[in-house]
C-alpha cells in the first residue's frame, strides 16, 4: 500500500475513533469539560480526539473507558 493511502486509512480510523468517543459521551451526556474532568484529561485534548485530530494512547482509552464506565473493547467497538 502506497504512503498516502495508508495515511489516509489512518486518518480515517482516527476520526472514527473520535466519532465513537462523541457518540459515547454524548449518550451519557457528558459535556467535553465533563469528561476530560472525570478522565483526567484537558478538554482541548478530548476535542481534538472528537476531531479526529490525535493518535491516543493506551493509557488515555483506558482513562476514558473508566470515565465512560464502559470496557475499552466496547469502547473501540465502531459498530
Amino acid at each position: 500500500m502506497c504512503y498516502l493511502k495508508m495515511r489516509h486509512k489512518v486518518n480515517a480510523e482516527f476520526k472514527a475513533f473520535g466519532l465513537r468517543i462523541q457518540t459515547l459521551r454524548r449518550k451519557k451526556r457528558l459535556s467535553q469539560e465533563d469528561l476530560a474532568e472525570i478522565a483526567g484529561l484537558h478538554r482541548t485534548y478530548i476535542s481534538s480526539l472528537e476531531r479526529g485530530q490525535r493518535n491516543v494512547s493506551l493509557k488515555n482509552i483506558i482513562k476514558l473507558a473508566v470515565a465512560l464506565k464502559i470496557s475499552p473493547g466496547k469502547m473501540m467497538s465502531f459498530k
